[in-house]
């Protein structure tokens, strides 16, 4: 299996932009800004397109909507560098990506503060470029009604310079401060920020590079990365989506799936939850019974998760698994209405899985439940012919491993 890096970087932003659903296509928006300074600083191509994709990744480490509200509010903000910690151990520990995790770790810290560290002139130059973009987004805020920028922005971004030129020494670096000074000088430089265009900028950005092609063992890391940032949306959903996947490709193997074939499923219950970054996360972690608005946003997270795979694993079933895991064998599951026929195997065995450890861990609504009810509920479910049978029937023969998997 091959994917290409630039296409899962993108679509996997995507999904981070989920997060703010107040602040969409932030991290777009940090991502050209920087590429466009990158360019006043006479930084080569390849550079250019490595500030794009730190742009892109440099919020990773957020999952929750309160922390994206106040990192996106406030040009500076006490609490931001627990999600630098996080996104810097996330990308540190995902090989293909590794390189960007001191930009990530450091992109929330002064200029003053970054001189006084062990760090490489790069290091400092381009987590501060990030710091930069990523603050000159906060003023450019105002700007946005709904999905359109306001023509006010073509008058009065002079202040916008203004302000971020007057912590130049300070906040940011005076050699960065110069180089978006004269970049942001241009018109196009903010309409280049208008939703209606910033795809196709950052296309056009993209394919102006050489394509990067990632094998399997790549595609489990970019997987595993992701799959972090989505369980960290709640402390109720931690590994949630990493034990699943550990159910799922046991399962698998055990059913005499071999292979390349094992990873895919590992890759699809590791991301199947990835549209559940658009959902608050006080409805995740909500107690009581959820209203008809909040059921909603539930109800749409497997479509948005199919949606975003798509594009990051064109022609493979990977998209179709996740998707699917909250069909069920009646045709009354969400959000397709599958019948049982048009529901493959290795979604069957992926909806099992997640329900089984789902069941296993804490809920804000219940405690976790003991291995025996967690099955006594399973059989329930088969029995009314909501779940494979023979999917339920292989995970009584592994129960034992399962429920490790499951719960550590």
């Amino acid at each position: 299996m091959k994917i290409n890096l630039q296409r899962a970087i993108t679509s996997l932003t995507n999904a981070l932009d989920f997060v703010g659903t107040d602040e969409f296509q932030h991290g777009k928006r940090v991502a050209l800004m920087s590429a466009a300074i990158a360019h006043e600083m006479n930084w080569s191509q390849s550079h250019r397109v490595r500030m794009l994709y730190a742009g892109m990744l440099h919020d990773c480490g957020v999952s929750r909507a309160k922390e994206h509200r106040a990192i996106t509010e406030t040009l500076e903000w006490e609490g931001a560098q627990k999600h630098c910690l996080r996104g810097a151990d996330y990308l540190a520990a995902c090989p293909p990506l590794a390189n960007f995790s001191s930009i990530v770790l450091w992109h929330h810290t002064r200029w003053t503060a970054l001189l006084q560290e062990d760090l490489s002139e790069d290091v400092r130059l381009e987590a501060n470029l990030i710091f930069l973009a990523d603050r000159t987004d906060v003023l450019l805020a105002p700007y946005f009604v709904g999905a359109a920028l306001k023509n006010e922005i073509l008058w009065e971004y002079p202040e916008v310079i203004k302000r971020i030129a007057d912590m130049g020494g300070t906040l940011f670096a005076p050699l960065l401060v110069d180089a978006f000074r004269r970049a942001a000088s241009r018109e196009s430089f903010w309409l280049a920020m208008d939703p209606t265009y910033i795809e196709d900028q950052i296309d056009d950005q993209l394919h102006s590079s050489r394509p990067v092609e990632l094998d399997t063992v790549g595609a489990l890391a970019i997987a595993g990365l992701f799959a972090h940032t989505v369980d960290a949306k709640s402390s109720y959903t931690l590994e949630h989506s990493t034990r699943v996947a550990g159910i799922a490709r046991h399962l698998a193997e055990a059913s005499g799936i071999r292979g390349e074939h094992l990873d895919m499923v590992e890759i699809a219950g590791l991301l199947h939850d990835i549209g559940k970054l658009r959902v608050p996360e006080e409805i995740i972690d909500k107690p009581g019974p959820l209203t008809r608005e909040e059921r909603a946003f539930v109800m749409r997270h497997s479509y948005d998760s199919g949606h975003i795979l798509r594009k990051v694993f064109p022609g493979q079933p990977i998209a179709e698994w996740a998707a699917l895991h909250h069909e069920n064998l009646l045709g009354t599951g969400y959000p397709f209405h599958c019948q049982a026929t048009d529901i493959p195997l290795e979604a069957r065995l992926i909806a099992v899985a997640d329900i089984f450890q789902a069941l296993s861990q804490e809920r804000p609504y219940r405690e976790h439940m003991a291995k025996n009810d967690v099955m006594s509920r399973i059989d329930s479910l088969s029995n009314q012919g909501r779940i494979d049978p023979e999917m339920v029937k292989l995970l009584h023969s592994q129960l034992d491993r399962c429920f490790e998997l499951a719960v550590g």
